[in-house]
């Protein structure tokens, strides 16, 4: 019988992002483009800044990791969808990963698979219109395939793009003013957070 392991940072090899994004924000009336527009690989090493910056992040805490980043702009202004393949030790179970998904607080989970219903949820139900989750994962996208000692994780999520920056700028002022107590100021916050979506 194989064991059945959820992977951590430490497990993970290599990972690959498409950053699809929204053309504007529904507020805005400039910039919103007729037609699906590709992005240049400016970033030798990563392709695109979200793979760097997320490399950056990881590095102030972790190991410098195996990521790239690919980015495109959709004619919608509803949110921004990532879709993501990540490389694991170990064999990860579908249910496993959700599992250990739902324990993170910070992300919102969905059998929705539409934008507009996603955004349309966080503008009926969210403190103010928002979510501030960092990420809602579709459930039915994720997929995992094992073989030769690793896992796929294959899937896509949806951006809060108002939400998670919101709450990620108040958590690191928390963290200037209270130092590695920020945690226990950042607590008021999790009734705005939702477990599904």
């Amino acid at each position: 019988m194989i064991k059945t392991i959820t992977p951590d940072v430490f497990d993970l090899v290599s990972g690959d992002f498409v950053c699809i994004r929204r053309a504007n924000d529904i507020s805005q009336n400039g910039s919103f483009i007729a037609s699906p527009e590709v992005g240049a690989h400016n970033d030798t090493m990563f392709g695109t800044h979200h793979a760097r910056d997320a490399s950056d992040l990881f590095a102030t805490m972790y190991k410098i990791p195996n990521i790239y980043s690919s980015a495109m702009k959709l004619n919608t202004q509803y949110m921004h969808v990532i879709r993501f393949n990540l490389m694991v030790k170990g064999t990860v179970a579908k249910h496993n990963l959700v599992a250990r998904l739902r324990e993170n607080k910070f992300v919102a989970m969905t059998e929705k698979t539409l934008a507009n219903k996603v955004f349309s949820f966080g503008r009926d139900h969210g403190y103010y219109g928002r979510i501030f989750n960092q990420t809602v994962i579709s459930t039915p996208s994720l997929a995992t395939v094992s073989h030769g000692g690793t896992t796929q994780i294959s899937g896509f999520c949806f951006t809060p793009q108002d939400g998670n920056s919101l709450l990620s700028s108040v958590a690191a002022a928390m963290y200037a003013i209270h130092g590695k107590d920020y945690k226990s100021f950042m607590t008021h916050f999790n009734d705005m957070l939702f477990e599904e979506i």
